[in-house]
Order: C-alpha cells, then structure tokens, then sequence
C-alpha cells in the first residue's frame, strides 16, 4: 500500500497532473518484506522518474545539507565516493540551489570524510586523493565550492551558517547535525 501510494504520485507528476509530491517516512523493511528492493524515496525516485543521479537534500530555509552516498551501510561509503559522483553531487546541487531555490551563485561546503578531513592523509587518503580534486575541478567550472571542512567541528562551530550548501558524504555525517538543528523544522527535499 505505502508502495502503490507512491507510485500514484509519481503517475500524477510524470502526467503533468501533480506539479510535485510530498511524501511521508516509509517502513522500508516492510517493502523489502513484501518482495521489492527499496532503499528509500530518492534511490526509488531517481529510478522512477529516470534520471541519472537524484539528490538527497535536508532543507531548511536557513540550511540545505545534501548527500554523496545515500542510503547504504557504512562499510560500503568510502569505496562508493570517487571524484564523479562528488561531482555529480555537486552538480545537482549547485544546480537546484539556483533553480528550485533562486540563489544566483551558490556558496557549497564539502566535507571531508574521514577523521578531521584526514589530516593531510595521516587519517585517510579520501578527502587528498578524492574529494580535494572533485573541488578543484568545480571551481575552474566557475563554481564557488570549499573544503573538504572536518565533519566534527562544521555544525558546531557554526561554519554552516556561511554557506548556502553544504554536501557531506554520508547519510548521518549530513542527517545527524542537521536534525540536532532543525528536527521539527527541516524537510527531505529530493
């Protein structure tokens, strides 16, 4: 039933019925029980609607926080992350920043994946080998994109807060701070 109601809602859009959806949590485990593969609304709506990469992002009107990976275990993160997908990521981003959100040139943290963004590769070689070079290429793109920021100290230092985006790599890396800030206000904008 939570499957078909979601289905109906993407007839409606893809028919030029619906102008967008809004969605409510879904029990993944009881799809997954009932025989159908599903990891959540943005894998299945990507899938559904065809597009390449979809975007998990948690919106605020003050704080928007997308996803490179989405949800997948932890083990699978790091060799999930490669210079394209942050990129594409970043794209997406930065693209519905200036479409669905009207800001003409988006500023976008990166953070870094590992331990204090690896400490120059002494806690992990990501963020050197990865995620630095996916920065780089953004920027000669003309994009104005930072980072990779220390995951630990971003949120609580308030560094958020000079960004219009901020992409993270992982589900709770994004999810967590952004819900310590805004659970009852803040929405999953794919």
């Amino acid at each position: 039933a939570m499957l078909a109601m979601l289905d109906r809602a993407i007839d409606g859009c893809l028919a030029g019925e619906f102008a967008a959806m809004v969605t409510a949590p879904l029990h993944k485990g009881v799809i997954n029980e009932a025989g159908v593969a599903f990891t959540g609304h943005t894998e299945y709506l990507a899938h559904e609607f065809g597009v390449k990469e979809g975007l998990m992002m948690m919106v605020t009107d003050t704080l928007k926080v997308a996803m490179v990976t989405g949800h997948m275990p932890l083990n699978q993160v790091p060799p999930s992350i490669t210079r394209e997908i942050i990129r594409s990521k970043l794209d997406v981003l930065i693209k519905s920043l200036k479409i669905d959100f009207g800001i003409a040139q988006p500023v976008i943290a990166v953070l870094g994946l590992n331990p204090h963004a690896g400490e120059a590769g002494f806690l992990g070689k990501e963020e050197e080998e990865i995620i630095r070079p996916a920065i780089i290429e953004a920027k000669k793109s003309g994009e104005i994109v930072m980072g990779p920021y220390s995951a630990d100290g971003f949120f609580g230092s308030m560094n958020h807060k000079k960004f219009d985006g901020v992409l993270a790599m992982y589900h709770d890396q994004g999810l967590i701070p952004f819900k310590m800030l805004h659970f009852h206000d803040g929405v999953n904008y794919t």
